[in-house]
């Protein structure tokens, strides 16, 4: 725009060398102006050991003959659903987090935070890469007085009419600009990468929610079982205690037993509740809104393959170490802003308009025009060392903190995989336990049939039975509930970072 103006416009020749110096020095400041503070952000080696565990971890796990007792197989490079809670084979699991996904208070907050960085970033560019450009109109009513000037003759008033239009441009000298425009679009990576996590954390924890649901459900029935049969046993214990066949202190033992297991079914109703609420808001619902799905541990399917990434895969594939470097970007850049204030700015600003007396004669009336470059070198400013320091200290901290980010993901997956391996051990020896108290209580079964054993056996050896199921029961939903901790550890690849950086490169 500024070109333009010279070319069509005639001056002097003095006025044309003035303007010559002036064009010379914009072309040197944009030659300057491809130099950019600060160093270049460069994505953080990390030295990542080959095995999230000391020990080899295996491929497949062991398995237990019971429902969700099967193996499952590790399989490195597998790629990993978006939509990966699928696998595990609930319409009513699907259903429910379609639903939180669409109307999660959070990751409302986490979209609109979004659009936020990606507007200030839009703002920052249109500010920072383009020519400002303002156009200006004026009216003032002034009185002259010649006599100040030290000439004769009267005051004179009049009206003067203006209008221009100003262009001003920073032309980036030493690249402060593009290195804060740098760290508002790694700004926006990093709300990106807490909307991905957000996601991923608010299908795990439904998933979670739900397993946790159908086990206090399955374990408030096994419960409620014992606990009948401890009630009949304590009858059969105060019936015998009058007819002096048990002591005073036999049935106290069973009233203390039993009541103890009493006080276990309200703190299971509980929590029972509490998994409700918290699907529901979960959900985007309020907790008295009901219409939560009943979730029992049968109503899910253990996925057979599970993906496991090696640990350089994983630093692309988690959104938190991904969050993490888009912070360390952030500080980069900020560290190139502040270096950049210690070197010259250069400014040049050009205007073209008209000046009247009276509003018709305004586009005919006189052309005023400027055309102004400013240079300016920080000498002493104090301020502008100790802001460098502050930036670089800023740096060190976030590359201290991306490192700590991904020690924490590496201990995430390998306490995930130790857990995948001894829970399936856990389960196949509560398999062997509760197939044992069936085989005892089916043996005396048929000896209280044939009279060898009191019923009071019997009532025992179902109340073992009961007991055993009730633990067999948390170790079938541990095994889901270690599958979902798996998918949440191994991340997600999203798509919408490619169409950032496509829009924004």
């Amino acid at each position: 725009m500024i070109r333009t103006y010279l070319t069509h416009c005639q001056f002097p020749a003095s006025q044309s060398n003035r303007i010559m110096r002036s064009s010379a020095i914009l072309v040197f400041g944009g030659l300057l102006a491809g130099c950019a503070a600060g160093p270049d952000f460069q994505r953080p080696t990390t030295s990542l050991p080959a095995s999230y565990t000391a020990t080899a971890v295996a491929s497949e796990t062991g398995s237990a003959p019971t429902p969700l007792g099967q193996s499952q197989h590790l399989v490195a490079g597998l790629a990993i659903d978006a939509q990966w809670w699928r696998k595990l084979e609930s319409s009513a699991l699907n259903s429910l987090i379609d639903e939180a996904l669409a109307n999660s208070p959070t990751l409302d907050s986490a979209r609109a935070a979004l659009r936020q960085s990606q507007e200030l970033y839009a703002a920052q560019a249109g500010a920072t890469q383009y020519p400002n450009v303002n156009l200006t109109t004026g009216a003032q009513r002034q009185n002259i007085s010649p006599s100040a000037q030290g000439k004769s003759g009267d005051t004179q008033t009049f009206s003067l009419y203006s209008t221009n239009v100003g262009v001003r441009y920073n032309l980036d000298l030493a690249g402060g600009n593009r290195r804060a425009l740098e760290a508002m679009l790694a700004r926006t990576e990093h709300r990106l990468f807490e909307l991905n996590a957000a996601r991923l954390t608010l299908a795990s924890e439904v998933s979670g929610a739900a397993i946790t649901r159908a086990r206090l459900a399955a374990q408030a029935d096994a419960t409620q079982a014992i606990l009948l049969a401890q009630e009949e046993q304590y009858s059969l214990a105060q019936k015998r205690e009058r007819i002096g066949h048990a002591t005073p202190d036999e049935v106290l033992s069973l009233q203390a037993q039993m009541e103890q297991l009493r006080a276990e079914l309200p703190l299971l109703h509980k929590q029972l509740q509490q998994t409700e609420h918290r699907l529901a808001v979960l959900a985007g619902r309020a907790p008295g809104a009901g219409g939560i799905p009943v979730f029992t541990l049968n109503g899910f399917t253990l996925p057979a393959e599970l993906p496991l990434a090696i640990p350089s895969e994983l630093l692309r594939q988690r959104p938190d170490i991904q969050a993490a470097e888009a912070l360390l970007h952030v500080a980069t850049a900020e560290y190139g802003v502040a270096t950049a204030r210690l070197y010259p700015q250069f400014e040049i600003s050009a205007s073209l308009g008209a000046q009247a007396l009276t509003t018709g004669a305004l586009f005919g009336g006189s052309a005023v025009w400027s055309l102004f470059s400013q240079l300016t070198q920080p000498l002493f400013n104090p301020s502008l060392p100790a802001e460098k320091r502050a930036a670089l200290a800023a740096l060190d901290a976030a590359a201290a903190n991306y490192q700590q980010v991904v020690l924490e993901a590496l201990r995430n997956v390998a306490d995930i995989l130790v857990a995948l391996d001894h829970d399936t051990q856990s389960l196949a020896a509560l398999v062997t336990a509760h197939t044992a108290a069936l085989g005892a209580m089916e043996s005396m079964q048929r000896q209280y049939a044939l009279g060898a054993a009191s019923y009071i056996q019997l009532l025992t050896a179902q109340q073992q039975v009961e007991e055993s199921r009730n633990k067999l029961i948390a170790a079938q939903a541990q095994r889901l509930t270690n599958s979902v901790a798996l998918y949440q550890a191994m991340g997600s690849a999203e798509p919408e970072l490619h169409a950032l950086r496509q829009q924004n490169p």
